[in-house]
Protein backbone atom coordinates (compact mmCIF):
# COMPACT_ATOMS: atom_id res chain seq x y z
CA UNK A 1 0.00 0.00 0.00
CA UNK A 2 1.46 3.17 -0.61
CA UNK A 3 2.84 5.26 2.29
CA UNK A 4 0.76 8.34 1.06
CA UNK A 5 -2.53 6.56 2.17
CA UNK A 6 -0.70 4.55 4.83
CA UNK A 7 -0.61 8.07 6.56
CA UNK A 8 -4.10 9.05 5.78
CA UNK A 9 -4.83 6.04 8.28
CA UNK A 10 -2.53 6.90 10.82
CA UNK A 11 -4.22 10.40 11.38
CA UNK A 12 -7.58 9.05 10.81
CA UNK A 13 -6.98 6.71 13.80
CA UNK A 14 -5.10 9.67 16.20
CA UNK A 15 -8.13 12.12 15.42
CA UNK A 16 -10.08 9.61 16.44
CA UNK A 17 -8.95 9.32 20.11
CA UNK A 18 -7.70 12.84 20.30
CA UNK A 19 -10.24 14.56 19.18
CA UNK A 20 -13.51 12.80 18.89
CA UNK A 21 -16.72 14.03 17.29
CA UNK A 22 -17.89 17.07 19.03
CA UNK A 23 -21.00 17.60 20.20
CA UNK A 24 -21.28 21.44 19.26
CA UNK A 25 -21.28 21.21 16.27
CA UNK A 26 -22.76 23.99 14.30
CA UNK A 27 -25.75 23.71 12.03
CA UNK A 28 -24.52 26.36 9.45
CA UNK A 29 -21.73 24.61 8.53
CA UNK A 30 -21.43 22.70 5.56
CA UNK A 31 -18.89 20.76 3.80
CA UNK A 32 -18.54 18.50 0.40
CA UNK A 33 -16.30 16.29 -1.20
CA UNK A 34 -16.01 15.58 -4.65
CA UNK A 35 -14.64 12.55 -5.78
CA UNK A 36 -13.03 13.67 -9.34
CA UNK A 37 -11.25 11.86 -12.58
CA UNK A 38 -8.11 14.01 -11.53
CA UNK A 39 -8.53 14.82 -7.96
CA UNK A 40 -10.60 15.12 -4.65
CA UNK A 41 -12.09 18.36 -3.76
CA UNK A 42 -12.60 19.28 -0.43
CA UNK A 43 -14.72 22.67 0.95
CA UNK A 44 -16.38 23.89 4.16
CA UNK A 45 -18.77 26.94 4.02
CA UNK A 46 -20.64 28.97 6.49
CA UNK A 47 -24.05 29.62 5.73
CA UNK A 48 -25.44 33.11 6.49
CA UNK A 49 -28.75 32.78 4.95
CA UNK A 50 -29.05 30.42 2.15
CA UNK A 51 -32.06 31.78 0.73
CA UNK A 52 -30.04 35.20 -0.06
CA UNK A 53 -26.61 33.50 -1.44
CA UNK A 54 -25.21 34.74 2.19
CA UNK A 55 -22.13 32.15 2.51
CA UNK A 56 -18.80 32.07 3.47
CA UNK A 57 -15.93 29.41 2.14
CA UNK A 58 -14.06 28.85 5.07
CA UNK A 59 -11.67 26.36 3.30
CA UNK A 60 -11.31 24.82 -0.05
CA UNK A 61 -8.51 22.28 -1.25
CA UNK A 62 -7.23 19.20 -3.27
CA UNK A 63 -6.11 16.01 -3.47
CA UNK A 64 -4.27 15.03 -6.12
CA UNK A 65 -5.58 11.42 -6.57
CA UNK A 66 -6.31 10.05 -10.16
CA UNK A 67 -9.35 7.48 -9.66
CA UNK A 68 -10.82 7.01 -13.78
CA UNK A 69 -7.55 6.34 -15.22
CA UNK A 70 -9.01 2.77 -15.39
CA UNK A 71 -11.78 3.82 -17.17
CA UNK A 72 -9.95 4.41 -20.45
CA UNK A 73 -8.33 0.76 -20.63
CA UNK A 74 -11.46 -1.34 -19.45
CA UNK A 75 -13.99 0.68 -18.44
CA UNK A 76 -13.50 0.22 -14.94
CA UNK A 77 -12.12 2.19 -12.17
CA UNK A 78 -8.79 -0.07 -10.79
CA UNK A 79 -9.13 -1.44 -7.28
CA UNK A 80 -6.14 0.10 -6.30
CA UNK A 81 -7.31 3.30 -7.20
CA UNK A 82 -10.53 2.99 -5.88
CA UNK A 83 -9.01 1.79 -2.19
CA UNK A 84 -6.68 5.23 -2.17
CA UNK A 85 -9.72 7.63 -2.85
CA UNK A 86 -11.09 6.08 -0.09
CA UNK A 87 -8.10 6.33 2.27
CA UNK A 88 -7.82 9.72 1.15
CA UNK A 89 -12.02 10.46 1.60
CA UNK A 90 -11.71 9.60 5.60
CA UNK A 91 -8.26 11.07 6.30
CA UNK A 92 -9.78 14.34 4.98
CA UNK A 93 -13.69 13.36 6.27
CA UNK A 94 -12.08 13.17 9.58
CA UNK A 95 -9.83 16.70 9.56
CA UNK A 96 -13.59 18.29 8.47
CA UNK A 97 -15.47 16.74 11.39
CA UNK A 98 -12.93 17.82 14.20
CA UNK A 99 -11.02 20.84 12.55
CA UNK A 100 -14.12 22.39 11.07
CA UNK A 101 -16.89 20.77 13.88
CA UNK A 102 -19.20 20.42 10.70
CA UNK A 103 -22.30 18.08 11.70
CA UNK A 104 -22.17 15.25 10.05
CA UNK A 105 -25.45 15.63 8.47
CA UNK A 106 -24.00 18.49 6.65
CA UNK A 107 -21.15 16.56 4.94
CA UNK A 108 -21.94 15.34 1.33
CA UNK A 109 -19.82 13.38 -0.56
CA UNK A 110 -20.14 13.07 -4.81
CA UNK A 111 -18.70 11.71 -7.89
CA UNK A 112 -18.50 13.24 -10.59
CA UNK A 113 -19.88 12.91 -13.76
CA UNK A 114 -16.34 11.76 -15.52
CA UNK A 115 -16.22 9.29 -12.93
CA UNK A 116 -20.17 8.09 -13.27
CA UNK A 117 -18.72 6.85 -16.73
CA UNK A 118 -17.37 3.77 -14.97
CA UNK A 119 -19.30 0.35 -15.39
CA UNK A 120 -18.41 -0.51 -11.85
CA UNK A 121 -19.17 2.49 -9.85
CA UNK A 122 -21.56 0.21 -7.74
CA UNK A 123 -18.21 -1.03 -5.97
CA UNK A 124 -16.87 2.73 -5.31
CA UNK A 125 -20.29 3.64 -4.07
CA UNK A 126 -20.07 0.12 -1.32
CA UNK A 127 -16.33 0.99 -0.77
CA UNK A 128 -16.86 4.61 0.58
CA UNK A 129 -20.20 4.02 2.51
CA UNK A 130 -18.26 0.65 4.54
CA UNK A 131 -15.06 3.30 5.66
CA UNK A 132 -17.45 6.39 6.11
CA UNK A 133 -21.23 5.41 7.05
CA UNK A 134 -21.78 8.02 4.35
CA UNK A 135 -23.32 7.87 0.79
CA UNK A 136 -21.84 8.95 -2.24
CA UNK A 137 -23.91 10.03 -5.05
CA UNK A 138 -23.07 10.57 -8.47
CA UNK A 139 -23.62 13.48 -10.79
CA UNK A 140 -24.58 12.63 -14.30
CA UNK A 141 -23.87 15.18 -17.38
CA UNK A 142 -27.71 15.39 -17.46
CA UNK A 143 -28.46 17.16 -14.09
CA UNK A 144 -25.04 19.34 -14.38
CA UNK A 145 -27.54 22.69 -15.55
CA UNK A 146 -29.70 22.57 -12.81
CA UNK A 147 -26.91 21.59 -10.18
CA UNK A 148 -24.89 25.21 -11.73
CA UNK A 149 -28.30 27.05 -11.30
CA UNK A 150 -28.76 26.29 -7.96
CA UNK A 151 -25.54 26.26 -6.54
CA UNK A 152 -24.96 30.09 -8.33
CA UNK A 153 -27.67 31.73 -8.13
CA UNK A 154 -29.11 32.83 -4.88
CA UNK A 155 -32.84 31.24 -4.64
CA UNK A 156 -34.46 35.05 -4.20
CA UNK A 157 -33.47 35.47 -7.77
CA UNK A 158 -34.61 32.34 -9.22
CA UNK A 159 -37.30 33.39 -11.02
CA UNK A 160 -35.86 36.54 -13.10
CA UNK A 161 -32.60 34.98 -13.57
CA UNK A 162 -30.38 32.65 -16.13
CA UNK A 163 -27.34 31.50 -15.71
CA UNK A 164 -24.77 30.05 -19.01
CA UNK A 165 -21.39 28.51 -17.82
CA UNK A 166 -18.99 28.45 -20.27
CA UNK A 167 -16.78 25.13 -20.14
CA UNK A 168 -13.86 23.63 -22.10
CA UNK A 169 -16.33 21.60 -24.47
CA UNK A 170 -19.80 23.11 -24.26
CA UNK A 171 -21.83 25.76 -22.97
CA UNK A 172 -24.38 24.80 -20.37
CA UNK A 173 -27.07 26.55 -17.89
CA UNK A 174 -30.90 27.44 -17.80
CA UNK A 175 -33.58 29.46 -16.11
CA UNK A 176 -36.68 28.24 -14.04
CA UNK A 177 -40.30 29.29 -14.52
CA UNK A 178 -42.93 29.10 -12.00
CA UNK A 179 -45.59 26.41 -12.54
CA UNK A 180 -48.85 24.92 -11.15
CA UNK A 181 -49.12 25.31 -6.84
CA UNK A 182 -45.77 27.91 -6.89
CA UNK A 183 -43.48 25.26 -8.10
CA UNK A 184 -40.21 25.60 -9.71
CA UNK A 185 -39.68 23.68 -13.06
CA UNK A 186 -36.11 24.29 -14.61
CA UNK A 187 -35.71 24.22 -18.39
CA UNK A 188 -31.69 23.50 -19.57
CA UNK A 189 -29.68 25.23 -22.50
CA UNK A 190 -27.01 23.96 -23.78
CA UNK A 191 -24.40 24.41 -26.49
CA UNK A 192 -22.17 22.19 -28.38
CA UNK A 193 -19.22 24.88 -28.57
CA UNK A 194 -17.01 25.25 -25.60
CA UNK A 195 -13.37 27.30 -25.50
CA UNK A 196 -11.75 24.18 -26.98
CA UNK A 197 -14.13 23.36 -29.29
CA UNK A 198 -14.41 26.19 -30.69
CA UNK A 199 -11.02 26.84 -30.99
CA UNK A 200 -10.61 23.75 -32.77
CA UNK A 201 -13.89 23.93 -34.97
CA UNK A 202 -11.99 27.50 -35.91
CA UNK A 203 -7.84 25.35 -36.13
CA UNK A 204 -9.94 22.96 -38.65
CA UNK A 205 -10.89 26.19 -41.35
CA UNK A 206 -7.45 26.70 -41.40
CA UNK A 207 -6.43 23.61 -44.48
CA UNK A 208 -3.04 25.71 -45.74
CA UNK A 209 -0.36 24.38 -43.10
CA UNK A 210 2.30 27.13 -43.03
CA UNK A 211 -0.58 29.51 -41.85
CA UNK A 212 -1.58 27.04 -38.73
CA UNK A 213 0.67 29.01 -36.11
CA UNK A 214 -0.28 32.03 -38.37
CA UNK A 215 -2.39 34.25 -35.28
CA UNK A 216 -3.62 36.97 -37.85
CA UNK A 217 -4.75 34.07 -40.46
CA UNK A 218 -6.72 32.51 -37.14
CA UNK A 219 -8.54 35.64 -36.26
CA UNK A 220 -9.60 35.78 -39.31
CA UNK A 221 -11.47 32.64 -39.52
CA UNK A 222 -12.50 33.43 -36.24
CA UNK A 223 -14.27 36.38 -37.61
CA UNK A 224 -15.52 34.17 -40.59
CA UNK A 225 -16.99 31.56 -38.20
CA UNK A 226 -18.46 33.99 -36.16
CA UNK A 227 -22.12 33.96 -37.74
CA UNK A 228 -22.14 29.79 -37.41
CA UNK A 229 -21.86 30.45 -33.55
CA UNK A 230 -24.88 33.66 -33.71
CA UNK A 231 -26.54 31.32 -35.02
CA UNK A 232 -26.25 28.48 -32.85
CA UNK A 233 -26.48 30.61 -29.85
CA UNK A 234 -29.57 32.36 -31.34
CA UNK A 235 -30.95 28.93 -31.74
CA UNK A 236 -30.60 27.73 -28.07
CA UNK A 237 -32.10 30.76 -26.86
CA UNK A 238 -35.18 31.03 -28.97
CA UNK A 239 -35.91 26.95 -28.54
CA UNK A 240 -37.03 28.85 -25.38
CA UNK A 241 -38.00 32.21 -25.73
CA UNK A 242 -39.00 32.33 -21.86
CA UNK A 243 -34.81 32.74 -21.12
CA UNK A 244 -34.78 35.81 -23.06
CA UNK A 245 -37.15 37.83 -20.82
CA UNK A 246 -35.14 37.01 -17.48
CA UNK A 247 -33.83 40.63 -16.40
CA UNK A 248 -30.33 38.92 -14.32
CA UNK A 249 -27.99 37.34 -16.18
CA UNK A 250 -25.46 35.22 -14.17
CA UNK A 251 -22.40 33.93 -16.13
CA UNK A 252 -19.78 31.27 -14.59
CA UNK A 253 -16.83 28.77 -16.26
CA UNK A 254 -13.42 29.93 -17.15
CA UNK A 255 -13.79 32.45 -19.95
CA UNK A 256 -15.37 34.86 -17.32
CA UNK A 257 -12.72 33.86 -14.80
CA UNK A 258 -9.90 35.18 -17.78
CA UNK A 259 -12.17 37.91 -18.28
CA UNK A 260 -12.29 39.15 -14.31
CA UNK A 261 -9.14 38.42 -13.51
CA UNK A 262 -7.69 40.32 -17.04
CA UNK A 263 -9.30 42.95 -17.32
CA UNK A 264 -10.05 44.12 -13.73
CA UNK A 265 -6.72 43.09 -12.08
CA UNK A 266 -7.95 42.98 -8.77
CA UNK A 267 -9.53 40.25 -6.12
CA UNK A 268 -12.67 40.37 -4.72
CA UNK A 269 -14.33 38.27 -2.02
CA UNK A 270 -17.92 38.94 -3.98
CA UNK A 271 -19.68 35.51 -5.28
CA UNK A 272 -21.54 38.07 -7.51
CA UNK A 273 -18.87 40.53 -9.30
CA UNK A 274 -21.09 43.10 -11.78
CA UNK A 275 -19.93 42.91 -15.03
CA UNK A 276 -20.44 46.00 -17.86
CA UNK A 277 -21.34 44.69 -21.60
CA UNK A 278 -18.77 47.64 -22.82
CA UNK A 279 -15.59 46.19 -20.92
CA UNK A 280 -16.26 42.89 -22.33
CA UNK A 281 -15.97 44.76 -26.02
CA UNK A 282 -13.07 46.22 -25.08
CA UNK A 283 -11.18 43.53 -23.23
CA UNK A 284 -12.47 41.85 -26.78
CA UNK A 285 -10.13 44.27 -28.95
CA UNK A 286 -6.99 43.81 -26.01
CA UNK A 287 -7.32 40.28 -26.98
CA UNK A 288 -7.01 40.77 -30.67
CA UNK A 289 -4.84 43.44 -31.26
CA UNK A 290 -2.81 43.33 -27.82
CA UNK A 291 -2.41 40.98 -25.84
CA UNK A 292 0.88 41.51 -25.13
CA UNK A 293 -0.57 43.86 -22.38
CA UNK A 294 -1.71 40.46 -20.56
CA UNK A 295 1.26 38.85 -21.37
CA UNK A 296 3.56 41.61 -19.55
CA UNK A 297 0.35 42.18 -16.28
CA UNK A 298 1.17 37.77 -16.32
CA UNK A 299 4.62 39.15 -15.34
CA UNK A 300 3.39 40.76 -12.37
CA UNK A 301 0.16 39.67 -11.40
CA UNK A 302 -0.47 35.72 -10.06
CA UNK A 303 -4.07 35.59 -10.91
CA UNK A 304 -3.26 36.80 -14.29
CA UNK A 305 -0.55 34.43 -14.65
CA UNK A 306 -2.48 31.37 -13.78
CA UNK A 307 -4.86 32.44 -16.92
CA UNK A 308 -2.51 32.81 -19.04
CA UNK A 309 -0.75 29.37 -18.32
CA UNK A 310 -4.16 28.08 -18.16
CA UNK A 311 -5.43 29.55 -22.12
CA UNK A 312 -3.69 30.89 -25.08
CA UNK A 313 -4.54 33.67 -26.90
CA UNK A 314 -6.74 31.49 -29.00
CA UNK A 315 -8.53 30.24 -26.16
CA UNK A 316 -9.64 33.42 -24.73
CA UNK A 317 -10.65 34.63 -28.38
CA UNK A 318 -12.58 31.84 -28.74
CA UNK A 319 -13.87 32.00 -25.07
CA UNK A 320 -15.02 35.95 -25.69
CA UNK A 321 -16.50 35.03 -28.85
CA UNK A 322 -19.32 32.99 -27.12
CA UNK A 323 -19.66 35.36 -24.08
CA UNK A 324 -20.38 38.34 -26.79
CA UNK A 325 -22.28 36.20 -29.11
CA UNK A 326 -24.76 35.13 -26.37
CA UNK A 327 -25.09 38.49 -24.91
CA UNK A 328 -25.58 39.79 -28.60
CA UNK A 329 -28.89 37.17 -28.82
CA UNK A 330 -30.56 38.72 -25.73
CA UNK A 331 -32.73 41.45 -26.26
CA UNK A 332 -32.80 44.86 -24.12
CA UNK A 333 -29.07 44.02 -22.67
CA UNK A 334 -28.72 47.19 -21.19
CA UNK A 335 -31.76 46.83 -18.98
CA UNK A 336 -30.17 44.01 -17.81
CA UNK A 337 -28.18 42.79 -14.95
CA UNK A 338 -24.96 40.88 -15.55
CA UNK A 339 -22.77 39.01 -12.75
CA UNK A 340 -20.22 37.04 -12.73
CA UNK A 341 -20.84 34.02 -10.17
CA UNK A 342 -17.28 33.41 -8.77
CA UNK A 343 -17.71 30.25 -6.99
CA UNK A 344 -18.77 27.30 -9.75
CA UNK A 345 -16.24 25.24 -8.00
CA UNK A 346 -18.98 24.36 -5.20
CA UNK A 347 -22.04 24.92 -7.39
CA UNK A 348 -22.41 21.16 -6.23
CA UNK A 349 -22.15 21.66 -2.39
CA UNK A 350 -24.44 24.71 -2.34
CA UNK A 351 -26.97 22.91 -4.30
CA UNK A 352 -27.27 20.65 -1.95
CA UNK A 353 -27.52 22.75 1.12
CA UNK A 354 -30.40 24.63 -1.04
CA UNK A 355 -32.53 21.26 -1.30
CA UNK A 356 -31.79 20.70 2.39
CA UNK A 357 -33.21 24.08 3.89
CA UNK A 358 -36.04 24.86 5.50
CA UNK A 359 -35.79 28.40 3.94
CA UNK A 360 -36.24 27.45 0.69
CA UNK A 361 -39.74 26.00 0.49
CA UNK A 362 -40.16 24.95 -3.62
CA UNK A 363 -37.31 23.12 -5.33
CA UNK A 364 -37.01 21.50 -8.17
Amino acid sequence: MNKKYIFYIIIFLLLNVCFPFKSFSQKNLYAGIEIGSKGIKFSVIDVNNIKKGDYTILSYWTENVGIAKGIAIDGKLANEDMNNAGYVVVGNLKIIRTKFNVPDENIFIVASSGVAMANNTAELKTKIKNLTNKDLDFIDAETEGKMLLKGSIPPTEYNDAIILDIGGGNTKGGFVNTQNQNKFEFFPLKLDYGTITLTEAINKTIVIPSQINDMSVYKEKSFEYAPILRDKIKEMLNAKPMSLRKNEIYLSGGAIWAFATLYYDKNTEDHFVPLEYQDIIDYDAVLKNNFVKYENLAKTSKEAEKVINAYSQRHLISANNILIACLESIPNLKSKKIYFAKEGQIAWLVSYVVDRSKKVKNNF
